[in-house]
């Protein structure tokens, strides 16, 4: 469970952030062609954050769909898995251009 991890790597991001203060909330951005179980993020977070500045926080969770380019057709076009092709054109020389991405966009720190 690769996502145990990454939810480490988020706390330790947001501590970083918030200088010492308790974080009441967080949004991150989730890739849905990142391979991140966002159920198992929530899951880790509220494991992973006892006794921490996090504890208790809320976390919110974007999830961002994924679109590629088509190189044949020039077109962007919304792909639902890494190896779809081009729904306007059927081509298969797309390039990923959203969708695997996971990022802290905000923190909510106590005053």
């Amino acid at each position: 469970m690769h996502e145990m991890s990454l939810t480490q790597g988020i706390i330790e991001i947001c501590e970083e952030h918030a200088a010492g203060k308790k974080v009441l909330s967080l949004e991150i951005e989730l890739g849905e062609l990142s391979g991140v179980v966002a159920e198992s993020v929530e899951f880790c977070f509220d494991a992973c954050s006892r006794g921490t500045l996090l504890e208790g926080a809320k976390l919110h969770i974007v999830k961002l769909a994924g679109s590629g380019y088509c190189h044949n057709c020039k077109t962007e076009t919304v792909m639902a898995t890494l190896y779809d092709s081009c729904s306007n054109c059927g081509s298969y020389q797309m390039s990923l251009t959203s969708g695997k991405e996971m990022r802290v966009v905000s923190i909510e720190v106590e005053d």
